[in-house]
């Protein structure tokens, strides 16, 4: 199941909205197919793996870490070639909660004779798998909340400056996780700080580029804000209120950017409502890049699954130094927002922290 799991992260940041899968088949002890799902709309780990084994396959066993599909999507079902190839056996880390699988696979496979086992490594299936995972059983993105931090919880000096808190291999990190993104999402106040791109930069310069969400319900952004070069290349959502001008709507989006008029909350974006927006366009992991604002419009309105912070070993100080989490904060610790199943590794001369929200009880 480790080799499973090992090829079906090959897949990372091509698979969406499918989920990321390896297949491992061996027979007497030997492995003699591999394969992994590459990208949507291309063959699934089983198939690749079948095709390996060819006629050997026959008298084998099939290891997944998660549930095969049983119904016609992109591609044709991976249970009719799995009964058709002989194997004799299937071990699955994970059962599909996807409405059109949930058990179906495995049922399919058991009434033509073969010996499945589940639940092998469950839980490392289901961290590989829980962007896929929230997608499909709530119909909304996964959210991450990724932030680079001092040690009092600074993202910038009073002056603004936040180039750079962390180091290298830190901010190379970023760059793999927005791989891994099928949207990143920032507020104006970052565009017109930092000019960002909001692209991909992996050393081997093969990194796939998010969607890049921009929340502007002002209209402060200029037109010459570089996020916006390239949006026929790499899409571009800007994110308003209803009371951006018409005329500006139509210029954007003559520049192919992508126009949301969406109601505001609190003054700002109406979180649940752009999640429920992104995920109809497929669009199953979100990571927010965005100020202290934005940070706590969203932890308010229970949007975030993970955070991930980078910290530096450095101490900014000063009131007017803006936070990771800005806004009137919380009232009693009872109300705060607590994170569990924390991890904390050394990068470079920084530390990463992640952890889940908890949901309330």
């Amino acid at each position: 199941m480790r080799r499973a799991l090992d090829l079906a992260r090959k897949g990372q940041g091509r698979t969406a909205p499918n989920p990321m899968v390896g297949a491992v088949i061996t027979h007497q002890g030997q492995v003699i197919g591999e394969g992994y799902h590459r990208q949507a709309g291309k063959p699934h780990a089983e198939i690749e793996a079948l095709r390996q084994a060819g006629s050997r396959a026959r008298g084998g066993r099939m290891v997944l870490n998660l549930e095969p599909c049983c119904h016609q999507g992109r591609t044709p079902p991976c249970t009719d070639a799995i009964i058709k190839s002989g194997i004799r056996e299937v071990v699955v880390g994970l059962r599909d909660p996807n409405p059109k699988v949930r058990g179906k696979g495995i049922r399919a496979l058991k009434q033509h004779g073969i010996k499945v086992l589940t639940g092998v490594m469950k839980a490392e299936c289901e961290v590989l798998n829980e962007v896929f995972l929230k997608y499909i059983t709530t119909a909304r993105p996964f959210v991450i909340l990724k932030s680079a931090i001092s040690l009092d919880g600074k993202i910038a000096t009073d002056a603004g400056n936040s180039r750079w808190i962390t180091g290298p291999e830190a901010r190379q990190k970023v760059h793999q996780l927005r791989h891994q993104m099928g949207a990143i999402l920032v507020g104006a106040g970052t565009v017109l700080k930092d000019d960002p791109q909001l692209t991909t930069r992996l050393k081997n310069g093969t990194g796939n580029h998010p969607v890049r969400v921009i929340l502007d319900n002002e209209g402060l952004i200029p037109y010459t804000a570089r996020v916006f070069k390239n949006a026929s290349r790499q899409p571009v959502i800007y994110v308003t209120s209803r009371q951006a001008p018409a005329s500006r709507i139509q210029r954007l989006q003559r520049m192919a950017v992508e126009v949301w008029v969406l109601p505001e909350k609190d003054g700002g974006v109406h979180f649940p409502k752009l999640m429920q927006k992104l995920a109809e366009r497929e669009l199953t992991s979100v990571m927010i890049e965005g100020g202290g604002r934005v940070n706590a419009s969203a932890l308010k309105s229970k949007v975030v699954d993970k955070i991930i912070l980078f910290m530096a070993p450095i101490l900014i100080g000063g009131t007017r130094s803006p936070n990771v989490v800005q806004g009137a904060g919380i009232r009693h610790l009872q109300d705060a927002f607590k994170i569990k199943n924390l991890r904390v590794e050394p990068i470079g001369t920084d530390w990463v922290i992640e952890g889940y929200l908890k949901s309330d009880p």
